[in-house]
């Protein structure tokens, strides 16, 4: 007798699952139903299987590149079947990876031949901040530094069920997994049925919520009382002012090539964050695109627009963003921006060092052989701004794995400096505190052992306990103008900023 599917047409069909398993190739075999998706949106289907935000641990992965438009996949799911929290506070504390590879070893992903999948169908999604560089490298830490958020320096969801969204087909794609435990207890057979008749109802539950007629469920937003306030930095302009002079002192002294010293921004607000999120996809479309619920009351809200590091089928991808510019009023505009960039000796001298970072850092785990730069200093226009950019790839070496590339890679240089490690002891010692989940990691690490996509911490808000949080920094060359430098900051702070301002202003109109 088959397992119970309902309505819904779920494949592949438990025949073909249960001979996967019996050929002993892994563990975890992923199941899915197909919607059609001309008229189901990611925000809806995220609303709907959170009942307006009200479940807890829960993510929404989009994402728009550059100006071309959509990107093929968008990621939804709730409920995750683990959490992993890692810190001073936690039970888990030290390297969160060594916690995560640990966790994720249980699974041995099996691909099924014939059905076209992303390779993300489920796994560890989720942040990493900052300050576990101190588990992967001891040195950058020289003294203790202030705690201001108290928050976990790592969350990460173990999520066996997921909504995919594919764009270019426009399809939904409810995926679940099949997974046949090492500690079975009963026949084989009977444990594979078991686990796919509980993954069938795992899809037919989040379809029939996909499927309802009832009204979207809203996030429940509180009275909103607009408000102007821009935030309260938690060095203010004096204080970011000397950490240039500091660092330009130490750039002089040959210490270091570069560093980039960042300032926080604190308010108090109000707004659900699931309407912050809906006002910055719509203000600032971007490459990585997210919104975190990691529980207790902390939940994140970005628009990335740099990957840290991808691994696909042991190819390690890294990007390198530095130089920027604001978008023309038109397309003649535009290019003749493109052009002021592209000549920028400034520009070009702090892109190149970085570049030459990545390569560092993708060749430490990687067969020099095939370390390349795919494409240098493109001029990539995004929604609001123009860059320059830049990819560096390699195959993993025999013996490294994609937390090793991680490891490697983590954190970007363009948060932190060259040389990396000297840079980040400068920045702790002038900052003073940990940076959370700031210039940290957020993305996700596939059941399929090979591949993980990241990215860069960064156009970030951090919402806790009420307020919301906005971290933001600049690189620090030896002729950097102190006060340039600072307005700098604030512009990219300000972005944040408006986003939360418009929002407040668009739902009090609503509340009327």
């Amino acid at each position: 007798m088959y397992p119970p599917t309902s309505s819904v047409q779920i494949e592949p069909s438990f025949w073909e699952v249960s001979q996967l398993l019996h050929s002993d190739q892994g563990n975890l075999v992923p199941i899915y139903a197909t919607l059609p998706g001309d008229l189901l949106t990611p925000t809806a289907a995220y609303l709907k299987i959170t009942n307006g935000c009200r479940v807890g641990e829960s993510f929404l992965l989009e994402s728009v590149l550059g100006a071309a438009g959509v990107a093929r996949y968008s990621f939804v799911g709730a409920d995750p079947i683990k959490v992993l929290r890692t810190g001073n506070r936690e039970e888990a504390q030290g390297d969160p990876l060594a916690h995560l590879e640990f966790l994720l070893s249980e699974y041995r992903y099996v691909e099924v031949p014939g059905h076209k999948l992303p390779s993300f169908t489920g796994g560890a999604i989720g942040y990493i901040g900052y300050d576990c560089i101190r588990h992967f490298e001891p040195r950058t830490q020289t003294k203790p530094l202030r705690d201001v958020l108290k928050i976990p320096e790592a969350v990460l969801m173990i999520c066996d069920t997921i909504i995919i969204f594919d764009h270019v087909f426009q399809t939904v794609k409810v995926v679940s997994h099949v997974h046949l435990s090492a500690y079975a207890s009963s026949s084989k057979e009977s444990e594979i049925r078991k686990s796919y008749s509980q993954a069938c109802a795992k899809i037919t539950n989040i379809v029939s919520l996909l499927l309802s007629n009832d009204p979207i469920p809203s996030p429940p937003q509180e009275k909103i009382v607009p408000s102007d306030n821009r935030g309260e930095s938690n060095v203010g302009k004096s204080g970011y002012c000397r950490f240039v002079t500091e660092l330009k002192k130490r750039i002089t002294q040959g210490d270091i090539i570069q560093a980039v010293p960042s300032q926080r921004l604190k308010r108090k607000t109000d707004l659900h964050p699931f309407n912050a999120y809906r006002q910055l996809r719509s203000f600032n479309p971007s490459p990585y695109m997210f919104y975190v619920d990691c529980g207790r009351d902390l939940r994140l809200v970005g628009a990335s627009p740099e990957c840290l590091v991808k691994v696909e089928d042991g190819l390690v991808e890294c990007h390198a963003i530095a130089g920027t510019i604001r978008r023309g009023k038109d397309a003649a505009e535009d290019v003749e921006l493109s052009k002021k960039l592209a000549e920028s000796t400034k520009d070009k001298a702090e892109h190149v060092m970085l570049v030459d970072l990545a390569r560092n850092d993708v060749n430490r785990v990687c067969d020099p052989a095939t370390v390349k730069v795919d494409f240098l200093m493109q001029v990539q226009q995004f929604s609001h701004v123009i860059h320059l950019t830049s990819q560096v790839s390699g195959r993993l070496r025999e013996g490294q794995s994609r937390f090793d590339a991680f490891r490697s890679i983590f954190p970007a240089g363009t948060v932190s400096g060259a040389p990396k490690i000297r840079a980040m002891q400068l920045i702790g010692e002038l900052e003073g505190e940990t940076r959370g989940v700031y210039a940290g990691a957020v993305g996700n690490f596939n059941f399929s052992r090979n591949s993980l996509d990241t990215c860069i911490a960064i156009r970030t808000m951090v919402f806790l306990n009420g307020t919301v949080y906005f971290q933001a920094g600049g690189g620090i060359v030896y002729d950097s103008v102190e006060e340039e430098e600072f307005e700098e900051t604030i512009n990219k702070l300000m972005a944040n900023v408006n986003t939360i301002i418009q929002a407040e202003q668009y739902q009090a109109s609503l509340q009327g």
